[in-house]
């Protein structure tokens, strides 16, 4: 396959703080050459925010949003698969514009994501990020970033969240988005797929590798217990894409300052090529 890497090194706003330090870390440490060996072919691009002058963590993310649209867009017109490797989560809704309509998402992740300004105790805005996704706040800005409408619902499959904050716990409660944890991914995932599958014409993979369990390696200092391991992470990716017809990943939060061993840095390596090659091998049938 052709792939391109667009790189978002940015946490909060702030570039190559925390979070923000992991897509040029992976870069560095050999993802295109990783990938290239598992025989794609592999370009990458950097995408920065609108505004250099000044960065705030609503404005600035917000810029960057659009400036990924733009860039998936570019990417899938010249016949490459995108992989966006970003800092915070909110990468994932720029994405979802750049595909264009009929969108689905599988989010997997250590965190719900789905707090509002009315629900955060924190006031982090990336833990709003796939309730952005799906229409639940930030409405006026989201609608700024060309391509994007808000994923119904029932579109969207949430995988492994087990940190949830009570508000956002009692949302997703409400909602009808599929929430499996990390043992029913490992029992139920199939059928989930099978029924989602009519629902939407392509699906976007968003990875936040704090959905691995924490005695891999932490992510960053929001990684937990109960996640994944690294071959049921695989076996997850590799499951969705021989079910549906997946056109971008996401890979998120990652801090190398937690990662001392590069465990978590193999990882990502392996999950990635993971649900590429499932992705490549559902193009050649």
């Amino acid at each position: 396959m052709e792939i391109r890497l667009l790189l978002v090194p940015y946490d909060s706003g702030q570039r190559n703080a925390r979070m923000g330090a992991g897509p040029e870390h992976l870069r560095a440490a050999g993802l295109e050459k990783y990938l290239a060996a598992q025989g794609h072919q592999v370009d990458s691009e950097l995408i920065e925010p609108g505004s250099r002058n000044w960065q705030g963590e609503v404005q600035t993310s917000f810029e960057l949003m659009r400036a990924i649209a733009k860039h998936v867009r570019t990417a899938r017109t010249a016949g490459r698969f995108p992989v966006v490797l970003s800092g915070n989560c909110l990468a994932a809704v720029g994405v979802i514009a750049g595909l264009g309509p009929e969108t689905g998402v599988i989010w997997i992740d250590a965190h719900g994501d789905f707090n509002t300004p009315q629900t955060t105790t924190s006031g982090f805005l990336d833990g709003m990020a796939l309730a952005t996704a799906t229409g639940q706040c930030w409405a006026e800005l989201a609608r700024s970033i060309e391509g994007f409408q808000p994923v119904p619902e029932n579109a969207v499959v949430l995988l492994g969240a087990r940190d949830l904050d009570s508000g956002e716990a009692s949302a997703l409660a409400r909602s009808q988005i599929t929430r499996l944890s990390v043992e029913a991914a490992k029992t139920s995932l199939t059928p989930v797929l099978q029924s989602l599958g009519s629902t939407k014409e392509r699906f976007h993979v968003h990875l936040d590798l704090d959905a691995l369990d924490a005695s891999v390696g932490r992510a960053n200092g929001y990684s937990t217990r109960g996640g994944f391991l690294s071959a049921d992470l695989e076996t997850v990716l590799t499951t969705v894409a021989e079910h549906l017809p997946v056109e971008a990943l996401t890979i998120s939060s990652y801090d190398p300052s937690y990662d001392v061993d590069g465990a978590i840095c193999a990882a990502a390596f392996q999950a990635s090529a993971a649900l590429l090659s499932g992705v490549a091998a559902t193009h050649a049938a």
